[in-house]
């Protein structure tokens, strides 16, 4: 059970998919991990059970920041898990790990959200919900030692399609390696006039599917 304070992004359809992906690529024993958008530091948790001999997650809530190295203490892990505050476009700038785990906001939001609350910042991502993805797959090889992979979770409503070109481009070897089609939540509910007028979502569509992207970054020349 992990604590998760107000305010804070709990676990959720797409953080339990990411998971389940995780579990299925496995961690190489000695690896060090990276989880982006750590929030209660569900995903961070479960690699260093996995066999990371390092763990590093990020957020940029403070509140979450608090909410996961409380969770960290809590769990006695036997192997170190740093807990770091800011964003990810440049707080991990020349920083490499042989896995890269993401679950950043990719929620489409109309441009002027003033006035909403300061938790919103966990999945709001600007008109197209590619706010945050779009810099993360600039990122994605710098990020990746060679033969390293990254695991991307986020919503068929943040253009899938797009993520898959892009890594594709930066010369990573992707895939589509988990699916679940959900009903909206209360956030896409309340928002779904909107999504229809940007022709986001079909008429009267209330499901949005969530894919989990792995790519991969070739080993360097001459190793296996």
């Amino acid at each position: 059970m992990l604590l998760r304070p107000w305010g804070v992004y709990g676990p959720q359809g797409d953080s339990f998919l990411l998971r389940e992906a995780l579990l299925r690529a496995s961690v190489p024993p000695g690896a060090r991990m990276l989880d982006v958008g750590t929030g209660t530091g569900l995903l961070a948790l479960t690699a260093a059970r996995l066999g990371a001999c390092e763990v590093w997650a990020v957020d940029a809530s403070y509140r979450a920041v608090l909410a996961a190295r409380c969770n960290v203490w809590l769990s006695r892990l036997p192997v170190p898990v740093h807990v770091e505050h800011g964003d990810f476009r440049t707080l991990l700038v020349g920083r490499r790990f042989d896995v890269v785990t993401a679950n950043p906001p990719y929620v489409p939001a109309p441009e002027d959200t003033t006035g909403e609350p300061r938790k919103t910042r966990a999945w709001n991502a600007g008109p197209e919900g590619r706010l945050y993805l779009d810099p993360l797959c600039a990122m994605a090889p710098g990020l990746l030692t060679p033969g390293g992979t990254m695991l991307l979770v986020h919503s068929s409503l943040a253009q899938p399609a797009r993520t898959l070109r892009l890594l594709a481009d930066a010369g990573l070897v992707v895939s589509v390696v988990a699916r679940r089609d959900q009903p909206f939540g209360p956030v896409l509910r309340t928002r779904a006039g909107w999504l229809e007028e940007r022709g986001l979502i079909g008429p009267g569509q209330r499901e949005e599917e969530l894919v989990v992207i792995r790519a991969d970054r070739p080993p360097a020349p001459g190793r296996p």
